[in-house]
């Protein structure tokens, strides 16, 4: 156990977030991601939902500031009536964790890019790593691409 770190956080993600240079990616995966077909380095976390290991993520990781989206969600599927609630409360962590929002909260709508489906499955495949969850949340699936730790 080490102080001021969330008891969330393994050892294996420690090193994960560690080993990320500035621009790497990490995925946060919900529960139905194929999260090990998908990743370079699977970090699993199945008892946690995906709120508050982005919590302690950005506790510990800051966002890339040189960057118009550092943050992006997997969209909705075209024609699917699913209205994902969790993005707000992901919206909400973001902007009272993450030192570029918490000076600017109306930022966080145009830093975050929606990716559809197939394109975010791809650019999983080049993240640095998967955080597997065992989110329930459809559409609950979010990269964050690590800024300068200063």
């Amino acid at each position: 156990m080490l102080k001021g770190i969330s008891p969330i956080m393994s050892p294996d993600l420690l090193h994960v977030l560690a080993s990320m240079g500035h621009g790497d990616e990490i995925v946060i995966a919900d529960g139905n991601f194929p999260s090990a077909y998908m990743a370079k380095r699977l970090v699993r976390l199945d008892g946690h939902g995906v709120a508050p290991i982005l919590r302690a993520i950005l506790e510990l990781c800051p966002l890339d500031q040189y960057v118009k989206q550092p943050v992006a969600l997997m969209g909705v599927v075209p024609g699917d009536p699913t209205v994902p609630t969790i993005w707000d409360e992901y919206k909400q962590i973001i902007t009272a964790v993450d030192e570029l929002f918490t000076k600017n909260k109306n930022a966080i709508e145009s830093s975050i890019e929606m990716v559809d489906r197939f394109s975010f499955y791809e650019r999983a495949k080049k993240a640095f790593a998967v955080v597997a969850t065992g989110e329930t949340a459809i559409y609950a699936n979010v990269i964050l691409k690590k800024g300068v730790v200063k």
